[in-house]
């Protein structure tokens, strides 16, 4: 089984992430950008054919695509059992995100931070599509996944192996840099929306607000995530650096 990888980075990251287990990259001619995605995949033994713009058009079926596209291997989907094994790990639960920029952003902001994986339901979650992995920016190609059957029972599982389960939401009146962050460390964000659910909300051992001085009083999901991972770094630096 393959999946279809829309966009110039979504193909340059899985080439880098996949190697030659990618069996495939088209891309439109015309462009040194391009030209260049061309030879990094050939450098790596994938086979390239150059592909028209309407060929393209109708792989991609409305994603853009920036003249490339490429067949990569199916992600693969971790156990939690397995993530919870390292010591201080760092997990974003995403409870009900369902539009793929959202997801495919947060998916960005957890690698480029360094958290350990993105785990999430089955139910009521965006799909794994080329949208996605282009909102992802091929971030998605570094990702540990953990997609689980109820996310309730996930964070439950979280909680007995002694993780801080930190629940974002706009109205909570202490803020993340209030909250240890430094150990194992979960942190959860619920749809725009509907925000977090009640049952989700209640396993949480800790419900936190990103700290806004201006007349807006949240941030959307992605960016509410980044800035949590960003307080989660710096804490885990200061204290290493001790």
């Amino acid at each position: 089984m393959s999946r279809l990888v829309l966009g110039v980075n979504c193909v340059r990251e899985a080439l880098r992430a996949h190697g030659s287990q990618v069996t495939e990259v088209l891309v439109e001619r015309g462009s040194p950008t391009l030209d260049a995605l061309a030879r990094f995949a050939e450098a790596r033994g994938v086979p390239v054919q150059w592909a028209s713009r309407s060929t393209l058009d109708r792989l991609a079926d409305g994603t853009r695509h920036q003249g490339a596209a490429a067949r990569a291997p199916e992600l693969a989907i971790a156990s939690l059992d397995v993530v919870l094994e390292k010591p201080d790990v760092l997990v974003v639960a995403l409870d009900e995100i369902q539009d793929p920029q959202n997801f495919g952003a947060i998916v960005r902001s957890a690698v480029a931070f360094g958290a350990d994986a993105v785990m999430w339901g089955e139910n009521a979650s965006a799909p794994l599509t080329p949208s996605t992995f282009r909102a992802s920016a091929g971030a998605i190609e570094h990702a540990t996944l953990v997609r689980v059957r109820s996310l309730r029972g996930a964070l439950e599982q979280c909680v007995s192996a002694a993780c801080e389960v930190v629940a974002l939401d706009g109205g909570a009146s202490v803020t993340i840099d209030r909250a240890p962050l430094a150990g194992a460390t979960v942190i959860v964000v619920g749809s725009e929306g509907k925000g977090l659910k009640k049952g989700v909300r209640a396993i949480a051992t800790r419900v936190v607000s990103v700290p806004m001085s201006g007349r807006l009083d949240s941030l959307n999901a992605s960016n509410a995530v980044a800035v949590a991972l960003y307080e989660c770094v710096r804490q885990r630096r200061v204290v290493s650096s001790k």
